[in-house]
């Protein structure tokens, strides 16, 4: 042998890549350790890239399992309106690791936060400071959002106990704290309800190494709840809508999503039955030439979408428990735009990050 390079898979040369001449020949997936039957109970969370997951899975026949769903005398277009069904649990968009372990923390009983209600922007109401826009004009009152809340935790329980799988996407690592016990908002007080006091709260950008802590720490006590769970990590190639760091946003993005995928990287080396999908560099990628994002270069396109989730489920899903052909393109290309369809109608809603635009 000459040099040891010599004899390695093509998988490993950026010149042998398919996807140089054909894009959507690109598969940076090497192996998997597990699959996914279509009776796996899946539980999804995360950033509003997380989304496309939790509705893709659904719409190919899979078990997106939801412990929190509307009453049945809710109907279709008013639960949707409420968030239910984004998530296996009510929880809305989850962008940090803190603030998965926070959510965990409470859920359980660990955690009590301070602040346990905002005032509404519509001024008669009162939000959710971890759930800002999970309710459309806010609840009525804070007994009722403390009912609800506990409502929900119960739901989160039995979402984490009674999973086979649990996607989780990071997204961010920029979050408003509250100085006075830490608890993490997934927006900043102003923004969507409540009202901004610096003595109170302050803007933190979490590092890889306290990323790494927060995600470490969560999946550790979600296997000890369930020690069968199997984990699938992504990082949302969905770039920051805006930072609060005298920086361009383009250099918050490239720094924030370096520290989640060193974090997610390190995850999958310490934890068992934890592995990590590329969605972030698939997308990203310069073999796909930047056509994966739409005119405002942050919205994923359909054909992005569709690039990821196919070659998600051509790795991870038991095609013997798939009664649908997944290899078939028109069949695939029915799902996607199923999938798009409902999700252009909610994005703007659910992605907490964007309302900042909306100052």
């Amino acid at each position: 042998m000459k040099h040891p390079y010599i004899g390695l898979p093509d998988r490993q040369f950026w010149k042998k890549e398919p996807g140089i001449q054909e894009p959507s020949k690109l598969d940076p997936v090497s192996h998997v350790p597990f699959k996914i039957s279509q009776t796996d109970r899946i539980v999804t969370a995360g950033s509003c890239f997380a989304q496309h997951v939790a509705g893709f899975m659904s719409a190919s026949g899979f078990n997106h399992h939801i412990t929190e769903p509307a009453h049945p005398m809710i109907g279709g277009a008013l639960a949707k309106k409420h968030n239910y069904g984004m998530f296996s649990a009510r929880y809305g968009n989850i962008y940090t690791a803190r603030q998965l372990k926070q959510l965990l923390d409470r859920a359980y009983g660990r955690f009590t936060p301070l602040q346990q209600v905002w005032e509404s922007s519509h001024g008669d109401r009162v939000v959710d400071p971890f759930r800002p826009q999970i309710q459309p004009r806010g609840f009525l009152s804070e007994a009722e959002l403390l009912a609800e809340q506990a409502q929900h935790f119960r739901c989160v329980r039995d979402a984490i106990e009674q999973m086979d799988v649990f996607v989780f996407t990071l997204g961010l690592t920029e979050a408003w704290v509250d100085d006075r016990d830490g608890a993490v908002f997934p927006i900043a007080p102003g923004v969507v309800g409540g009202r901004f006091d610096a003595d109170l709260v302050s803007f933190r950008n979490f590092d890889e190494t306290e990323t790494y802590d927060d995600l470490k720490s969560a999946l550790k006590f979600i296997q000890t709840l369930n020690p069968d769970v199997k984990i699938i990590l992504t990082v949302s190639p969905v770039p920051l809508n805006a930072t609060y760091e005298d920086q361009h946003v383009l250099v918050s993005t490239t720094w924030s999503k370096s520290v989640l995928r060193i974090a997610a990287q390190k995850a999958v080396q310490q934890i068992s039955e934890c592995c990590y999908f590329p969605s972030y560099e698939i997308i990203t990628s310069p073999y796909v030439r930047g056509r994966y994002f739409a005119d405002d270069c942050r919205e994923v396109t359909e054909e992005g979408v569709e690039h990821v989730m196919q070659l998600f489920m051509s790795h991870f899903a038991n095609l013997q428990d798939t009664p649908q052909k997944t290899d078939d393109h028109d069949t695939r290309r029915h799902i996607t735009l199923q999938h798009e369809q409902k999700m252009q109608e909610r994005v703007d809603i659910l992605c907490d990050e964007a309302a900042i635009d909306n100052q």
